[in-house]
């Protein structure tokens, strides 16, 4: 299993364009889709008033397919057959998450007939049989969430991080589908159905240069560049046009469930990620 894409219901098609194409390094392959890899496309983008995630997608094998739909079935969760062709898939089946994120488990997701190039960051990302990166999603009721992912989708628990930064509280909960530390993390209530999505470069110096573009492009800068205690990401997160955040990363750990412990974390990032107007505020 793996993430396999995302789509999104923005009110700016044009500002998410540029941020997708011109700061974060994504290709433009038409009909508001979005390459990053091998895969045909990885992000869509479709204009209304929602403003925020409205789907997530995860790629599975066809025989993971059928285990996780009996699964569903047996604990009599809703699922429905959706038109695999109009995403170029052999297999895809909706359902809602215990938060009411609209949620696919697809097979098949069609690959690109060309390399993948990127102008803007040319050594590329580390997605592909990862998947596309990692999102962070609501979870109003925490452990309905956690147990949904977990006994039904068939997660595995990578770690928590509990804590508190600047005075608000944090429990987050992450899991991993594959090697990739964790593909999806679990908060609280949100505002939006997402906190963030993250994009895991290749090479060291592209977190920076993205860094540099996003400040040039006017993207707000939601926190600095830092590295977090539990998958060992250098990144720094802004924000997009919809208001929730991109992370940008490079060094991401990697998880062999044959010897893996779950940990519990008391701090979010082992340096940096700070708001910058808390770091302007310190030079006062």
């Amino acid at each position: 299993m793996q993430l396999g894409y995302l789509a999104f219901e923005v009110e700016n098609l044009s500002q998410w364009h540029n941020l997708l194409t011109q700061v974060i390094g994504l290709v433009d392959v038409g009909d508001g889709r979005y390459r990053m890899d091998q895969y045909a496309w990885r992000i869509q983008i479709i204009e209304g008033d929602a403003d925020d995630l409205h789907t997530v997608a995860w790629e599975l094998t066809a025989a993971e397919l059928e285990e996780t739909l009996q699964r569903l079935r047996t604990a009599q969760w809703p699922v429905i057959e959706r038109d695999a062709s109009a995403i170029g898939a052999t297999q895809r089946w909706a359902l809602k998450d215990p938060a009411g994120t609209d949620t696919e488990l697809v097979v098949g997701l069609p690959k690109a007939n060309t390399p993948f190039h990127s102008p803007v960051v040319p050594n590329g990302f580390v997605a592909d049989d990862l998947g596309m990166g990692h999102l962070v999603l609501t979870a109003p009721d925490k452990q309905a969430s956690a147990d949904f992912y977990q006994n039904l989708l068939g997660f595995a628990l990578s770690d928590h991080i509990v804590t508190q930064i600047f005075g608000h509280p944090v429990d987050l909960s992450f899991f991993h589908a594959n090697a990739r530390h964790h593909s999806l993390a679990l908060g609280g209530p949100l505002r939006k159905r997402l906190h963030h999505l993250m994009f895991e470069a290749r090479r060291f110096d592209d977190v920076g240069l993205a860094y540099d573009r996003a400040i040039r492009a006017g993207v707000p800068i939601m926190q600095t560049l830092g590295r977090h205690p539990n998958d060992k990401m250098f990144s720094f997160y802004a924000k997009t046009p919809s208001k929730f955040q991109f992370e940008f990363g490079w060094g991401g750990r990697r998880i062999d469930d044959a010897d893996w412990e779950p940990t519990t974390y008391d701090h979010i990032s082992e340096w940096g990620h700070h708001p910058p107007q808390v770091v302007l505020g310190s030079r006062k």
